[in-house]
């Protein structure tokens, strides 16, 4: 019996910082609801939404065994593109028939956009 995954959580100090992110590069709509100490990140379509969760003093920002993958069809085009709107990824690295790229958001997290799912295999 399998669940679809709904929803990653995000801990983080930069709320306001790491919504504008996602919504300028990725496409997310912003949700905020007065009184909820969450910031909700929908998806376009059928995606996977991002919950904002003020981290706590002695949280550590920046995951280091998590990544957030985008699929993307064009990976160099998006990537210019990200550069325009002021968000530098790393070398297009291209494997296995696709490509992918990566950057971190504000908080230090990594982030990918990758054309694998694009692959017929």
């Amino acid at each position: 019996m399998g669940s679809p995954l709904g929803r990653i959580v995000i801990y983080t100090k930069k709320m306001d910082a790491m919504a504008a992110f996602y919504a300028k590069h990725f496409g997310f709509s912003v949700l905020h609801v007065e009184g909820d100490r969450i910031v909700e990140l929908e998806a376009q379509g059928s995606g996977t939404s991002i919950l904002l969760h003020s981290a706590s003093t002695n949280q550590k920002e920046g995951q280091v065994l998590v990544k957030l993958v985008f699929d993307v069809q064009n990976v160099p085009e998006f990537c210019a593109q990200a550069l325009n709107e002021g968000l530098k990824f790393g070398k297009v690295h291209k494997v296995g028939g696709y490509e992918f790229a990566n950057a971190k958001d504000p908080s230090g997290n990594a982030i990918q956009v990758s054309s694998r799912a694009f692959v017929k295999r």
